[in-house]
């Protein structure tokens, strides 16, 4: 899973341009040349941070060039990308005392939760940003100014910034739960584009007894997916014809009141549905229990296509992308389906809540200044390109005559210079660590290619991937939770964090036993209902509640 993850990172989540007001500087502006730094030599700063097999922070060329731009002697102190090792070394260093200035994390490995940051910045171990970013700092207080969620997401409920997250605004990732159709089985078939639940049901049916693989034997597999978080879960795109399924709490507004849907007639109907699917053999049982790895073998399998629709955020999920795999281009993303009460796209805000970037108590004075200096550089256009980039040249360039922007209405920005097969790791930027500004309209200014050939392959895919997501963006429930812009009370944080692992364990449990036959939805919906008040739904709402309340997003 952390593979896939990091997968997607690399080849998907990347950066773009915030518009910041004339009265600040601009996002590409340099900072400047003064860094606060003691007048007797460069500022040290200890830094802890994930290091990969392909990068040395002590030698990279990106860290050379920040300690020459910003007077800092960084030292550093690195941890494994592997995310239970990084975490549990980075709470040693913080139970023994012995911590470093500055924590430079990476979401998908570790990061400071929210919680983490109300307890260490109340214990006085974490140092409030926000002076710091207003005197040192305008790129990242322009962020904050422009984006309402990451605002929500980095100011404590008592108005401190006890740390900063990355801002990246993934548009494909914002709509993980696509489903992708295999169109050259469709066509072989005569089948039209399914935009009904009924539609696609006989679409479903098609695939598993018209033997669209043309080898005479019954082994297509109609629908498959796994059980990880991006977007893999076949139940949340197929729910979304009955009702909101956002995949993570199960939770929606109702004028303003918290509420769940997973109790409610509309959620009974989608798993009458889903179950009739699976009863009549067009769901892969192991779609429900297996893990991406084995999705994939599904999708690759040799002697034979056996795939006929993937649910993920992208095919390269379950299929091999690329000129020489021989199903990577069959595979085209399906719009959100019209049901019997709804025609949903789930959302998901990209950036993760918490903070990758955290000075302690240990930091000097100078080395706040140099550290904030340093992260507001990396809220600029340019700092993004070098620090998460790498070398102009080398790594990107600039625009062409005839280079296209991944969206054609808006001035390209960079080209990903891709690296020469067998050639050395370039040690020449932080990569996922650097990735502190990607809003959307950068990201927009990305250099893809045009080339029909190259719309299925890495030199296009990202094209592919926009077009896709513009068939479920703007679907998402008006009512849906802002669950990630909430921050938990310390007080209840513990009991409230397992309830709400209780109850949506309970609610996928019993979906999936529900779908399979292992509960009734005529004689056993009443009894699940009734146990999800016996886990005190109740409470777990006016929990939740008080948090939505408390924010900033209302």
């Amino acid at each position: 899973m952390k593979a896939s993850r990091s997968l997607l990172l690399v080849f998907f989540m990347m950066m773009s341009l915030l518009v910041i007001s004339c009265a600040a500087p601009a996002p590409g502006a340099a900072p400047a040349a003064d860094t606060g730094a003691a007048a007797d030599g460069a500022v040290k700063i200890t830094v802890f941070s994930p290091q990969g097999p392909d990068t040395d922070l002590a030698t990279n060329s990106f860290t050379q060039e920040a300690e020459e731009m910003f007077n800092i002697d960084f030292e550093w102190q690195t941890t494994t990308m592997d995310g239970n090792s990084a975490r549990e070394q980075r709470q040693i260093s913080l139970a023994s005392g012995d911590y470093p200035d500055l924590y430079l994390l990476i979401p998908w490995v570790d990061q400071f939760t929210q919680l983490d940051l109300l307890k260490y910045g109340q214990q006085g171990v974490l140092l409030p940003l926000n002076d710091l970013i207003a005197e040192y700092a305008p790129n990242v207080q322009a962020a904050l100014d422009n984006y309402p969620s990451f605002k929500a997401m980095t100011v404590a409920p008592d108005g401190n910034i006890y740390g900063v997250p990355q801002l990246i605004e993934c548009y494909h990732c914002s709509y993980a739960n696509k489903l992708w159709v295999n169109t050259k089985w469709r066509e072989a078939l005569g089948l039209e584009v399914p935009t009904t639940t009924e539609e696609f049901a006989a679409m479903l049916e098609a695939f598993k007894t018209q033997d669209p693989n043309g080898n005479g034997q019954a082994d297509e597999v109609p629908l498959s997916g796994s059980v990880e978080d991006y977007g893999v879960r076949p139940i949340p795109y197929l729910m979304n014809g009955f009702t909101y399924d956002d995949d993570r709490t199960f939770l929606i507004l109702n004028d303003g009141q918290v509420d769940t849907v997973a109790n409610k007639a509309e959620w009974k109907e989608g798993l009458a549905y889903i179950k009739g699917l699976y009863d009549a053999g067009l769901i892969d049982p192991g779609a429900f229990t297996q893990n991406a790895e084995a999705y994939k073998k599904i999708g690759d399998n040799a002697d034979a296509q056996l795939l006929g629709a993937g649910a993920g955020m992208h095919p390269a999920i379950f299929v091999t992308v690329g000129p020489e795999a021989p199903y990577g281009a069959d595979y085209d993303a399906i719009p959100p389906l019209t049901g019997p009460n709804a025609n949903y796209a789930t959302y998901l805000y990209p950036s993760v809540a918490g903070a990758t970037f955290v000075l302690t108590n240990k930091a000097s004075a100078e080395a706040q200044v140099a550290a904030i200096k340093l992260l507001d550089y990396m809220f600029t256009q340019e700092g993004q390109l070098r620090a998460h980039y790498g070398e102009e040249g080398r790594d990107w360039r600039r625009p062409e005559e005839g280079d296209v922007a991944l969206n054609k209405e808006v001035e390209p920005i960079f080209f990903q210079i891709p690296a020469p097969a067998g050639e050395e790791p370039h040690n020449s930027s932080w990569g996922a660590m650097a990735q502190y500004f990607q809003p959307k309209a950068f990201r927009d200014g990305w250099v893809q290619s045009t080339d029909p050939e190259e719309y299925y392959n890495w030199p296009g895919y990202e094209r592919r991937l926009q077009d896709a997501t513009d068939l479920y963006a703007g679907k998402e429930s008006p009512d849906h939770f802002p669950f990630w812009a909430l921050w938990p009370d310390p007080a209840t944080a513990d009991a409230a964090a397992l309830q709400r692992q209780n109850i949506t364990d309970y609610i996928n449990q019993n979906a999936l036993q529900f779908v399979t036959g292992a509960k009734n939805l005529d004689t056993d919906w009443d009894s699940y209902v009734a146990g999800l008040e016996q886990l005190d739904l109740a409470g777990y709402l006016a929990t939740m509640q008080a948090a939505y309340d408390a924010s900033a997003v209302k």
